[in-house]
């Protein structure tokens, strides 16, 4: 079975430019070189320390960024090759939720034109079957069908956030990108959003894809994650599978540096030594050598490959490459979630 989403290779870099005609002299590899497959009904969470590239990486597949290199591959179909109609009514099926409710509604807006925007533009329908609609997509997500009358700052953060989801829905998509969609709210409204996503999900037959630093929102909605350091993939994997046996020391790392009720103190938690090295000039060989307490000779040469130490949970790590090769160059990550 082929998958709902594939990137290939998938390379984001921004020109640093200078002197007098302004051209690049160097690059920020943001994203750089990302294999990745997800299939249809997964919920992909992706993590990693701040600038680490996932919200890049996520814009990238949306086609919100310029990609430098690589494919992006939607139920088969290689977004690059796609016409401007063609990627138009692809679109339809792949929609975003983004990380605040307060700037992703527009203020000026009546909540009947917010959510139905979507439908307007893609499905032309008249004022009553537009009313209609909107509606349903309100009841869908918990709220009452007469608030589409009212404006976005008469809501809470949470109910802000159902409306956005509401109008994610709209078009009945396929794949939801939901970029921290509970960081903005209060704990309470974060409880129950998680609660109406995992069964909406169920509900509707959804894929989703969460970009989040709360490993409490993955390991809740996620069935699968993929840790991200310096614009590539460290360990992929089920959830469970990567909770209970995180393999790459940065994914250790990561999750030991959360707060744990059960440890007592600050002491409980640990965190990698150093400062993330830059993008514009990142490490040579494994890019997580210069903070690692476990780096060896050859993780300061060569990347390591992709390591299988579970069933479909893979690392890049040379700890777990048998065996380590004396030879150096440049091996290449396939990381495709199975």
């Amino acid at each position: 079975m082929k998958p709902l989403l594939a990137i290939e290779g998938l390379k984001v870099y921004y020109p640093v430019k200078g002197g007098v005609l302004q051209r690049p002299v160097a690059w920020v590899k943001a994203v750089d070189d990302v294999t990745l497959s997800i299939d249809q009904g997964d919920a992909l969470g992706l993590v990693g320390e701040s600038g680490c590239g996932k919200t890049t990486l996520v814009n990238g597949l949306l086609l919100l960024e310029k990609l430098t290199a690589g494919r992006i591959l939607f139920d088969g179909h290689d977004l690059a090759q796609l016409s401007k109609g063609e990627l138009r009514r692809l679109r339809r099926s792949v929609q975003v939720v983004f990380q605040d409710p307060f700037w992703s509604l527009n203020p000026r807006w009546l909540v009947r034109d917010i959510v139905g925007e979507p439908l307007r533009v893609h499905e032309h329908l008249g004022r009553e079957d537009l009313v209609s609609a909107v509606r349903a997509l309100l009841e869908l997500v918990g709220m009452n069908g007469d608030d589409i009358y009212k404006y976005p700052h008469e809501f809470s953060g949470g109910l802000r956030q159902r409306i956005a989801i509401a109008r994610a829905l709209a078009l009945k998509p396929r794949l939801v990108v939901l970029d921290e969609p509970t960081s903005a709210i209060d704990v309470m409204s974060q409880h129950q959003i998680l609660l109406m996503l995992a069964e909406l999900k169920d509900r509707l037959g959804l894929t989703y894809i969460l970009v989040s630093h709360d490993l409490s929102v993955v390991r809740y909605l996620a069935n699968k994650i993929a840790v991200m350091y310096l614009g590539q993939l460290a360990e992929w994997g089920p959830v469970q599978g990567v909770f209970a046996n995180p393999a790459h020391p940065y994914t250790q790392a990561l999750f030991s540096a959360v707060p744990d009720p059960k440890r007592m103190g600050v002491d409980a938690l640990i965190s990698p030594a150093g400062e993330v090295p830059s993008a514009l000039n990142p490490p040579s060989g494994c890019r997580f050598h210069t903070r690692c307490p476990e780096a060896m000779d050859v993780c300061r040469r060569e990347r390591p490959a992709a390591s299988p130490v579970g069933l479909g949970h893979f690392v890049a790590c040379w700890l777990h490459s048998d065996p380590v090769p004396s030879t150096e160059g440049h091996l290449e990550a396939v990381s495709r979630l199975s």
